[in-house]
């Protein structure tokens, strides 16, 4: 499914007028069976500088967003892999590649292998798909449409259909508030 996502980046050309820049899927990260995403765009200010040149999605080697920056990413779910050891691993595996500062204890982990938690805002809305988005507590299922705003708690995601599905979010950076016996 991933490789029909297109990117469409809309700025100004030579001569100032509004003009396609780009159509190419840039900064992608995947694992078949387990993930595919790709940052859209990235900034490192807030508010963002529309005067900086190239393509800003390259700067982005982590899962969350500089300092005062913001994320645009697709993430691509697969249904979940039928070994919760070798899914746990796998996103450990991604977590220390892109240099996650928040390990999630062993209890999260046993909740669902995907639970983590950031220090940002997200705003994530499922396109394509259905997908449980896991809360400590609590599971929701989201279809297309559904949006979620995640302010900084831990959260993973299970997709339980025979399906992939599409997420695409905003991640922004925010003031961490870290919850009780965190």
């Amino acid at each position: 499914m991933a490789s029909r996502w297109k990117r469409i980046v809309v700025g100004p050309n030579e001569d100032g007028k509004s003009a396609v820049l780009d159509t190419e899927q840039t900064n992608v990260q995947s694992r078949e069976g387990f993930y595919w995403r790709a940052t859209l765009w990235g900034t490192q200010e807030t508010p963002a500088d529309n005067t900086i040149e190239g393509d800003r999605s390259l700067d982005v080697k982590t899962r969350e967003p500089f300092a005062n920056g913001m994320l645009c990413r697709a993430l691509e779910i697969p249904p979940d892999h039928s070994d919760a050891d070798t899914h746990l691993k796998v996103f450990n595996e991604l977590n220390e590649q892109i240099g996650h500062p928040i390990e999630a204890t062993a209890e999260d982990s046993a909740r669902h292998p995907t639970m983590h938690r950031t220090d940002t805002l997200d705003c994530i809305t499922c396109v394509i798909g259905e997908i449980y988005l896991v809360t400590d507590v609590e599971e929701v299922l989201m279809k297309p449409g559904d949006t979620v705003i995640i302010r900084g708690t831990n959260h993973g995601w299970s997709n339980r259909s025979d399906e992939p599905c599409l997420l695409v979010g905003t991640m922004l950076d925010a003031v961490p508030k870290v919850a009780p016996g965190r």
